[in-house]
């Protein structure tokens, strides 16, 4: 009777919190989803479905570390003015919107792959309305460019994006081993995004304009090379089997020793709310292993483990657009088969990380990219993406599927 209840509770929590998760916020409180998170861990512990050792043990604290470490070191890229230096590089390089489209994706998908794609958008939008400001273009292709790009560059990586850096925790899988599998599907899915984009609004990308357009920018060149530096420390480390959370921290570290910049300017980029989901969600989706109801699910459907790659791909674009991706990994983690464990791990990185692009809703990049366009006075609908998120989606979802299953 006691399991039953638990079960129906971590039900309940599990399903309030992703109501939140989905809307951005609650339908009758101020709760946004990082208080979501802190109310269903409050709550998983306070009706005893889990116990407060097991809640701490639940929190990985190594992947909290990494996203702490590398928020550090791109905050210190922001206030060195390196994305507005690369704004300025992107005018003097290209001549035409056609051509400032697949600039922008290049730029938005390579950087997502070693810096977490949420906080690519979040500094490289606001340069990109400010680029299609100046060469009085319509800024919505190259928003939809920015946010589409992100979300399939950042599926090259373990360091790519928040779900990724959770699998690579999890997992223990090799960067390099991941890398090599997913780096062809991620860069096909960037041509794949500019096709489909340049096509889709074709009339709007028609023409170009004078080179001598610039942006205002203070760059700290001395900051801008100290950072990249400690990025390429942190991959080269990583690469030679060194632990990511060690390396990151210890990246972070050195970036904080300096007489140029102020310390609560750092502090002050720094995505609290994100960390806190993470460790709200850690605790809530133990409490739901821990009450049953997985393993209830699971039997009652009779696929408690998935050995189909199509199959598994559409569980986890559903879910991922369903729950969002993070909550959609530490769920679906339990359909994973014993066998070939590192193909699947490796799949799940890839299919969450590409459903990022079906909706609107489907990662949280997008709704970066949307609600800092929004306050700008420029409006991307869920119509505007959707149809192309669609198309793009199921046509980089089949590539992946068909690569792992050469490759398997």
């Amino acid at each position: 009777m006691e399991h039953s209840l638990h079960m129906i509770l971590a039900g309940l929590i599990l399903g309030v919190v992703l109501v939140v998760f989905t809307l951005g916020k609650s339908p009758f409180f101020r709760v946004d989803r990082a208080g979501a998170a802190i109310i269903g861990a409050i709550a998983m512990v306070g009706t005893g479905v889990l116990s407060s050792d097991k809640a701490t043990a639940a929190v990985d604290y190594k992947t909290i570390i990494i996203l702490f470490s590398m928020m550090i070191l791109v905050a210190n890229l922001k206030l060195a003015g390196f994305f507005e230096f690369v704004g300025n590089n992107l005018l003097r390089m290209v001549s035409s919107k056609n051509s400032l489209l697949f600039a922008i994706i290049l730029v938005s998908g390579v950087l997502s792959a070693f810096v977490i794609n949420d906080i690519v958008c979040l500094l490289f939008t606001p340069i990109v309305l400010l680029l299609c400001q100046k060469i009085d273009c319509n800024p919505v292709p190259h928003l939809l460019g920015v946010a589409m790009a992100s979300n399939v560059g950042s599926a090259a990586t373990l360091l790519g994006n928040p779900q990724n850096i959770l699998v690579g925790s999890l997992s223990g899988m090799p960067f390099l081993s991941y890398f090599i599998t997913a780096a062809p599907v991620a860069i096909l899915g960037l041509f794949c995004t500019f096709i489909v984009i340049a096509f889709y609004y074709r009339k709007e990308l028609h023409g170009g304009w004078k080179k001598s357009q610039q942006i205002p920018v203070n760059a700290h060149m001395y900051l801008i090379v100290k950072s990249l530096l400690i990025l390429a420390f942190i991959l080269v480390m990583y690469l030679f089997g060194y632990d990511l959370a060690l390396v990151a921290s210890l990246g972070a570290a050195v970036s904080l020793m300096t007489r140029r910049v102020e310390p609560n300017k750092v502090y002050a980029s720094v995505d609290f709310n994100l960390l806190v989901i993470f460790i709200g969600l850690f605790i809530i989706v133990a409490g739901v292993e821990e009450s049953g109801l997985v393993s209830y699910i699971f039997d009652q459907f009779s696929f408690t483990k998935v050995n189909d790659l199509g199959v598994f791909a559409i569980i986890t674009v559903g879910l991922s657009n369903l729950v969002s991706n993070v909550p959609a990994v530490l769920l679906i983690r339990f359909l994973i088969p014993d066998t070939e464990i590192e193909i699947w791990w490796k799949a799940l990185a890839l299919f969450s990380t590409l459903a990022g692009n079906l909706t609107i809703a489907g990662s949280i990049a997008n709704l970066i990219v949307v609600e800092i366009a929004k306050r700008n006075h420029v409006y991307v609908t869920a119509r505007d993406y959707f149809c192309i998120g669609f198309p793009l989606t199921l046509l980089v979802t089949f590539i992946g599927y068909l690569w792992l299953t050469f490759i398997r």
